[in-house]
């Protein structure tokens, strides 16, 4: 620390440099944070997949149906703990821009088999005693401004015309990961209305007794409905959501390998830096040495800048980030899960903490290892 004031004063020196590589650092933090937001993101059904939990869906396709009457059928499987169905809704609020995901699902099973979501007891039972009642989540609730008892019309339109719903509840995740942007309505008034898919579902989550025993009960759903006229596909709901991640994959890695480009950059640009800084106080160095500093320390004094500077620029470029995902999801709905983790924010930290050290340790070897008389005689 008794260095500290001597290495402040060296740092600005050169007001404008030091000011332009704090500059790169902090833009490529936020690069970073960006990056690990958005992955984030992207694996956000990863995380908070049961390990008991199962997908059953068409083997065709997603957006292909089952039978209503697959539910009792499933229930029967051996080590099949519970079983709950829901539909993709699709509707749209005001404007196409304004999504987020409806869900149709099945009012006395569907809590069961997601524990991680929170409802009011006296809100459940509204949405239970109201046809036309839906519950919110919480993100969605608080970007839109519903609240309890307002009345929400949605185009739809996959089943036509304008559907009004009621809300009788807002839910909350127990789990930072948990999607809190959905909207659920009730599958029974969507089979009133709908026309086009009566005695339908779009995919049944079951809930099996051993998670251990996942893999058995996958086979023994699946080949119960082999060569019928609705096959299923069966997945643990991680193996599901990892494949729904796989969809955007190509788009992760190339946002992953601009970020190591930029960061490989930055090493060589604050690298020329550093040993710009170096040759300019080459007789400085000399001095310092015939005072007594030692070569260690002189070493320590050239990586202290370094690391100085990629801290500082972290900082700023991190704190940026966590500005940004304050505002929400700047999509729209493709990322409801849009926040900086601590995790990455250390990592981060560490990154430009290396970087820096890495950049710096050329020219503070050659400073280091300056001989006085060779210095002075540049002078």
């Amino acid at each position: 620390m008794k260095y500290l004031r001597l290495i402040w004063r060296n740092l600005t020196r050169k007001k404008v440099r030091t000011t332009l590589t704090i500059g790169s650092y902090a833009v490529a933090l936020f690069l970073f944070g960006l990056l690990a937001t958005i992955h984030t993101a992207f694996n956000q059904g990863l995380e908070v997949a049961g390990a008991d939990r199962l997908i059953t869906r068409n083997k065709i396709s997603l957006t292909w149906f089952l039978p209503y009457s697959y539910r009792d059928r499933i229930a029967r499987i051996p080590g099949v703990r519970a079983v709950t169905f829901a539909v993709w809704f699709g509707g749209v609020y005001q404007d196409e821009r304004n999504f987020f995901p409806q869900l149709a699902v099945d009012k006395d099973s569907f809590l069961s088999i997601y524990p991680e979501f929170k409802v009011p007891k006296d809100q459940w039972a509204a949405f239970c005693a109201d046809r036309e009642g839906c519950i919110v989540g919480r993100v969605t609730a608080e970007k839109f401004g519903f609240k309890l008892g307002d009345r929400i019309p949605l185009k739809a339109p996959f089943w036509g015309g304008v559907w009004d719903f009621n809300v009788r509840g807002i839910y909350d995740g127990s789990r930072s990961e948990a999607d809190v942007t959905q909207m659920w309505i009730r599958y029974d008034y969507w089979q009133e209305r709908n026309r086009f898919a009566k005695g339908s579902v779009g995919w049944y989550v079951v809930r099996v007794e051993d998670p251990d025993r996942a893999p058995q009960v996958v086979k023994a759903i699946d080949d119960r409905f082999a060569n019928s006229s609705w096959e299923t596909k069966t997945d643990t709901e991680k193996a599901f959501a990892a494949g729904m991640v796989k969809q955007v994959g190509n788009i992760e890695l190339l946002i992953l390998a601009i970020g190591g480009v930029v960061f490989f950059t930055l090493l060589l640009v604050t690298g020329n830096t550093m040993a710009m800084a170096v040759r300019e106080r080459t007789g400085e160095f000399a001095v310092l040495k015939t005072l007594g500093f030692s070569d260690g320390a002189v070493l320590g004094l050239v990586l202290a800048e370094s690391a100085l500077i990629s801290i500082q620029g972290g900082i700023i470029g991190l704190a940026g980030v966590k500005l940004f995902t304050l505002s929400g999801d700047p999509t729209h709905g493709l990322l409801p899960l849009f926040y900086l983790e601590p995790f990455y924010v250390a990592l981060g930290l560490a990154a430009a903490l290396l970087v820096g050290l890495a950049s710096g340790m050329i020219p503070a070897l050659l400073a280091m290892r300056l001989r006085i008389v060779d210095a002075l005689r540049r002078v």
